[in-house]
């Protein structure tokens, strides 16, 4: 395998040809296929093109092993009304629990959703599938082998992050229960 795809153009420009003409998110090992180069080439060559989009109007984004080229978030309403699409419909509180739910548990099943949240998801899950803000991703060995759910590419772009290594932690504030009559004023 050749150490660059083709001698008069950086590697992170061929990573980018592809990523635009790409349908779907692809693999790494894909795009080390076409280019005739080794995975960790590939790796680097991503890394170079991601910090060469800094501050531009698209990103490199990651999810389950995949990545694509997509338009950076803080443009999305441009783009829309570019489009004459709709506005992105804000979701509602129960939503967003239920969002958050799959994305720090993912995979997760909907019963399980349904034990954190103390009532039943499926509305909810039903109107994030159809967003697109989350999907299927198998089903468990369990009894009646109960769907997996995780997020998509589209909840990615949709609150603007590059990967899931980039949420925020689900790390709880201290509180201080030296005096417990505190914390019941309010």
């Amino acid at each position: 395998m050749s150490e660059s795809p083709t001698p008069d153009l950086p590697l992170a420009v061929n990573l980018e040809a592809l990523l635009f003409v790409a349908a779907e998110p692809v693999t790494p090992t894909q795009l080390a296929a076409a280019l005739d180069v080794t995975l960790s080439v590939i790796e680097r060559g991503l890394k170079e093109l991601e910090e060469s989009l800094v501050g531009r109007g698209v990103r490199l984004q990651r999810h389950g092993g995949r990545v694509q080229l997509t338009t950076a978030a803080e443009l999305a309403e441009v783009i829309e009304r570019f489009l004459g699409l709709e506005s992105i419909a804000h979701l509602s509180r129960a939503a967003l629990e239920t969002l958050a739910i799959v994305a720090y548990q993912q995979p997760v099943t909907r019963p399980q959703i349904d034990s954190i949240r103390g009532v039943n998801s499926d509305a909810m899950m039903k109107s994030l599938l159809g967003k697109g803000l989350i999907q299927e991703a198998g089903r468990t060995d369990g009894p009646g082998r109960p769907i997996l759910y995780c997020t998509s590419p589209v909840f990615l772009q949709h609150f603007g992050i590059n990967s899931l290594t980039e949420m925020p932690s689900l790390a709880v504030p201290e509180v201080d229960t030296s005096h417990p009559g505190e914390l019941l004023k309010g």
